[in-house]
């Protein structure tokens, strides 16, 4: 057994926010932990893509590209990693191969270290165009192969992967549990398998909402993994990673325990404590402790407290365990496909659905993607009673090829379009607004909403309303002596006093 360290990275400003508090952290709360986090030697601070670039330009007012200076900014020791869905960017849908490569390519210039690429279906050909920009790009490219059970889905299958991974030229390999599935015995079966087969690192990503997390983790671990991805409380556990000072202590006298700083680590907490506090409305307990239901529907962590306040928005919330129960069904039916974003949002919505009108009375857009192959290469077959569903409806016969190849180009229209708005047309507004192009444009209008307000403020301080004033009551005198009184009212080390003076002479 290898008796180097294991690495530890960190996903408390990415994945543990996502999964505990709706992905609703800023750059603003961020900034007072990211200098203490870069100096604490992780292997690298997980600090952007996955929901964050949706969730930042749509709820908290910021443009993604801000966020992910001023973190480079703040913490430039420690490398930077962002989750990537291949050919779906960091939205819901595939798009042409031109935004894939524009999108790499600014983010590589606003300094992003490493680029972990997956596709939510495991067809290898939906992250081909991101990997090979991340190399032309020159950084640190990670494919990924999401962890999933189904009869189609075994160890060896995955491995498999793996080693096509390696042979499109990635710099390293992730094994991405998305739901905390991994039992400890498959963890070590596949680790042990890559390290056999590969000659990149393999780092192994989990959640921990079955429990399974840590130990999960210790497996890898003993099978020669070289880097885990772990968090810190309150933004861990639960439907997050397991948290780092949890696993030190797992690791207590192994030999490839890590060294981090425990005195960092405790102001750390406490300071993502305070910040938890304020993300209330966002975060739920049920997120916070083991959900044996899981193994069953297994809807990834950084999903959940999201889905929660989703249905909370239809009027659904008290259906949420019907909502869950269906989405097995709606996956077999879909082709065993791992429950990964897009494609838990996918099922989820689909679910949700055939809980509200009944199933497949009303066919989502993108589950018939789906099943008609625009997503890509179902694992499993889809259900035949689905597919000629599906067929009927669109009007179009399953489609088998590469899903971007029947895409056109859209960097030139875009920034035509971006233009006429009058909006930034550089790359770094194209390739936002190609995927949020409502939020992009309601961003801007606040900021003019906002510049104007600033505008008009000045004016009216330069020609304040007249101020009409009440005549000065008399002023008093003492009794018998003709002598004028003058009261003052003075404030003294943030204390005001009421003061008479006496007119002398």
């Amino acid at each position: 057994m290898s008796t180097v360290p294991v690495v530890f990275n960190n996903t408390v400003l990415r994945d543990g926010h996502q999964s505990l508090a709706a992905t609703r952290m800023s750059t603003k709360q961020m900034e007072s932990v990211a200098p203490e986090l870069d100096t604490m030697g992780f292997g690298s601070l997980e600090t952007w893509g996955g929901a964050t670039i949706d969730a930042g330009v749509r709820y908290l007012s910021e443009f993604p590209f801000d966020r992910l200076d001023a973190l480079k900014r703040l913490a430039p020791k420690t490398p930077q990693t962002m989750l990537l869905r291949g050919q779906n960017i960091v939205q819901y849908t595939n798009f042409p191969d031109d935004v894939v490569e524009a999108f790499v390519a600014v983010s590589a210039r606003h300094g992003m270290d490493i680029f972990r690429v997956f596709d939510a279906l495991n067809d290898l050909r939906n992250i081909e165009t991101a990997i090979r920009a991340v190399k032309k790009a020159g950084k640190h490219a990670q494919g990924t192969v999401c962890y999933t059970t189904s009869p189609v889905h075994t160890p060896e299958m995955l491995i498999e992967l793996g080693a096509h991974i390696e042979a499109m030229g990635c710099d390293s390999i992730c094994l991405k549990d998305m739901a905390g599935l991994l039992p400890p015995h498959v963890a070590y079966k596949i680790v042990r398998g890559l390290k056999a087969l590969v000659k990149i690192p393999v780092v192994v990503h989990t959640h921990d909402t079955a429990g399974f997390g840590a130990a999960a983790y210790y497996a890898a671990i003993e099978a020669g993994v070289d880097a885990v991805d772990t968090a810190i409380s309150p933004f861990a556990n639960g439907t997050g990673q397991p948290d780092t000072w949890r696993m030190l202590e797992a690791l207590s006298h192994h030999p490839r325990r890590p060294s981090y700083d425990a005195g960092k680590l405790r102001r750390l907490r406490d300071e993502l404590t305070r910040i938890y506090a304020e993300l209330a409305p966002f975060t739920s307990s049920r997120n916070e402790v083991v959900d044996n239901d899981v193994l069953t529907y297994q809807v990834p962590g950084g999903m959940l407290s999201n889905f929660r306040n989703q249905l909370k928005e239809q009027k659904m919330a008290d259906r949420f365990f019907e909502v869950m129960r269906e989405m097995p069904y709606v996956r077999q039916c879909l082709g065993w496909i791992p429950l990964v974003t897009p494609t838990s949002q996918i099922v989820g919505v689909q679910a949700m659905l055939n809980v509200k009108f009944g199933r497949w009375k009303n066919f989502s857009p993108e589950a018939m993607k789906v099943a008609l192959g625009y997503y890509g290469r179902t694992p499993g077959p889809i259900d035949p009673d689905v597919l000629a569903l599906a067929e009927k409806l669109s009007g179009k016969p399953r489609y088998t090829g590469r899903p971007a190849d029947v895409l056109e180009p859209r960097m030139a229209g875009l920034r035509t379009e971006l233009a006429q708005k009058g909006l930034p047309a550089d790359d770094e507004h194209c390739v936002i607004y190609a995927m949020f192009p409502r939020e992009v444009d309601k961003l801007y209008q606040d900021r003019a909403g906002k510049a104007a307000a600033r505008a008009v403020a000045p004016a009216m301080a330069v020609a304040p309303r007249p101020e009409v004033k009440a005549p000065e009551p008399a002023q008093p005198v003492i009794p018998g002596t003709g002598k004028k009184i003058s009261r003052l009212a003075l404030t003294i080390e943030g204390k005001r006093h009421q003061v008479s003076v006496e007119e002398l002479g």
